[in-house]
């Protein structure tokens, strides 16, 4: 499973480095529109944001607090929904801690952490032994947490989780999909606005989620 690629591009290419911001995002440009949209939990007027991530990503780690800011700034418009990306096959290490801790009701609170141990501190929560031990030093009973990590709810989910995965046509991360039926991505948003600088691509990208969450609404 890829992480965002930027392109790199041949040295012989004059390239405009110029930036600009989609302000009307096209299907096929900005986004894609899956051909067989997904059921959605949202009700009322609210519509569904799905994030694909991974926690080694370091993009989706970059991404995390302007994300936030993003989902705030939102506020009731929008439900907002995790899917970790099984990246090493059907019991990957990363997606069994957050469903884990999912089942347990803290993502939120422990996300945050599990960014910081991977990126800043260089803690590899890539082993089952090593997530488990991570868990129980840093707020989270380790009985209460295996009873969880071994639980028939989260090891159903574990093996579903690609599945699902594959539901939404997703093969990277991060990637949005909005109401079920448009995905967007830095990585796709790359191929209009052209620019290498991450904090400007990943703002680009939350335009073009502000304009398909206003476009999902219109519908509702």
């Amino acid at each position: 499973m890829r992480s965002l690629r930027f392109a790199l591009l041949a040295a012989s290419l004059a390239v405009s480095t110029a930036f600009a911001s989609p302000t009307d995002p096209k299907s096929g440009v900005e986004y894609v529109t899956l051909a067989q949209p997904q059921p959605v939990q949202a009700v009322g007027k609210k519509v569904e944001v799905i994030e694909f991530f991974m926690y080694h990503c370091p993009h989706c780690n970059a991404l995390e607090p302007v994300l936030e800011q993003w989902i705030k700034k939102q506020g009731d418009n929008i439900v907002v929904k995790r899917i970790h990306l099984p990246s090493t096959g059907p019991n990957d290490p990363e997606t069994h801690l957050f469903l884990t801790l999912e089942a347990l009701g803290k993502v939120e609170e422990m996300t945050p952490k599990v960014f910081k141990a991977m990126h800043q501190d260089r803690v590899r929560l890539t082993k089952d032994d090593v997530i488990i031990d991570w868990v129980s030093k840093n707020g989270i009973d380790r009985q209460t947490f295996l009873n969880a990590w071994n639980s028939f709810g989260v090891m159903t989910k574990l093996r579903r989780q690609q599945s699902i995965v594959d539901a939404y046509k997703v093969d990277g991360a991060p990637t949005i999909v909005i109401d079920g039926k448009y995905q967007t991505s830095p990585a796709i948003v790359y191929n209009s606005v052209k620019t290498n600088n991450e904090p400007q691509l990943f703002q680009a990208t939350l335009q073009v989620m502000d304009a398909l969450v206003a476009k999902a609404a219109k519908s509702k």
